[in-house]
């Protein structure tokens, strides 16, 4: 089986601040050691190059759909989304792509 990397893009309430923003990006930098399937960890703010586009991305990789899957369902994880997305972003996409 391939490679899984998994990409998500927020777009934050209107409201919310930089402290917050920097408290998910704290918190984001947690999640590899606390999470340890995780091969790659990417993530920040837009840049701000093209319009329409969301405010904030996360990436990750792993090596099979089950780490993937781990992740997904860890207790950690659970808990960022509930304090620092669920409540905070107004929209979500995400994907899982295969990869080689």
């Amino acid at each position: 089986m391939s490679k899984i990397r998994h990409i998500v893009l927020f777009r934050w309430k209107e409201g919310v601040d930089d402290a917050h923003v920097a408290r998910t990006i704290a918190a984001l930098r947690e999640m590899p050691e606390k999470v340890p399937v995780i091969r790659s960890y990417s993530f920040g703010p837009n840049v701000g190059i093209n319009p329409g586009t969301y405010d904030f991305g996360v990436t990750a990789e792993f090596d099979s759909v089950e780490d993937y899957v781990v992740y997904r369902d860890h207790p950690h994880h659970k808990q960022f989304i509930a304090t620092h997305t669920a409540d905070w972003v107004t929209d979500r996409a995400s994907i899982q792509l295969a990869i080689q």
